[in-house]
């Protein structure tokens, strides 16, 4: 049989495949003090959380972590993806002014979907004559704590996590140049206030397939911890912490998760993530 000529999307899918496999692909980075201001998880996190369906608790006899599935299953699942990646387009794109008088469903309704219309991917801030104004509270945290349902309602469902852009590449290995090549991107996107989205997973055994916001880094000789925001658990900020030895990021033990080394990569950012 003759051999059929490789389509051009082929050769681009191997290429890019190559390339990640290595921890090559090249990405565009925010400029120095590209943004206004640090992202503040006390006012830019979203003030309800992505509900859990599975979770882990201590067994006593066997010392270890059983996972027990939540019964009734909660309503609001799997939207870890769509929470931090509303938090960050409020973040980029929204100006909450707390003088102004407080709207109706109709008018908030029309300005969430205004934000959420505006990418996440944007390197720089809208500038505040362009940014949306959301009136009548101080900052996302109060006025998602207000107006939970319409905002669940609006920022997108659970397949949303599933259909995520850069999800294809965790199949694929993480060389440990390609994670220290990420801290070094994480870091120069903190350094502009810009706070990236990052995807945290254990493949092929999947025992974590997350997503999380990080926002601050405190680096010491041997570790760099990073603050994230975990929209798993709104009411507190999480940490995510990288080994320089090893190369290798570790993420603590949580009750949907028992702890250990993760993969990361950055999503929501990019061509092709």
């Amino acid at each position: 049989l003759k051999a059929s000529r490789p389509s051009w999307a082929a050769c681009l899918l191997l290429a890019l495949m190559t390339l990640a496999a290595s921890g090559c692909i090249i990405t565009t980075l925010p400029s120095p003090q590209s943004n206004s201001r640090p992202f503040n998880f006390s006012r830019d996190a979203l003030a309800y959380a992505n509900e859990l369906d599975w979770i882990y608790r201590p067994n006593p006899e066997t010392g270890k972590m059983d996972f027990i599935h939540v019964d009734p299953e909660p309503e609001y699942i799997h939207r870890c993806f769509v929470l931090v990646k509303t938090a960050k387009q409020f973040f980029l794109h929204a100006h909450f002014d707390a003088q102004a008088p407080v709207a109706d469903e109709k008018t908030y309704r029309a300005l969430v979907r205004k934000v959420i219309s505006r990418s996440p991917r944007d390197l720089e801030p809208s500038p505040d004559p362009d940014r949306v104004v959301i009136p009548g509270y101080a900052d996302l945290r109060s006025f998602s704590a207000a107006w939970e349902s319409l905002l669940k309602d609006e920022t997108g469902g659970s397949w949303h996590s599933y259909v995520q852009l850069g999800n294809w590449r965790m199949i694929l290995p993480f060389p440990r140049s390609g994670q220290q090549k990420t801290v070094e991107q994480l870091l120069t996107a903190l350094k502009a206030d810009w706070p990236p989205i990052v995807h945290v997973v254990t493949f092929p055994v999947i025992t974590i397939n997350h997503a999380l916001l990080i926002y601050a880094a405190h680096e010491t000789d041997k570790t760099i911890v990073f603050d994230v925001y975990d929209p798993n658990h709104p009411e507190a900020p999480g940490e995510l912490t990288y080994d320089r030895a090893s190369r290798t990021f570790i993420f603590p033990a949580t009750n949907y998760f028992a702890d250990g080394p993760v993969n990361v990569y950055e999503v929501y950012h990019g061509l092709y993530f």
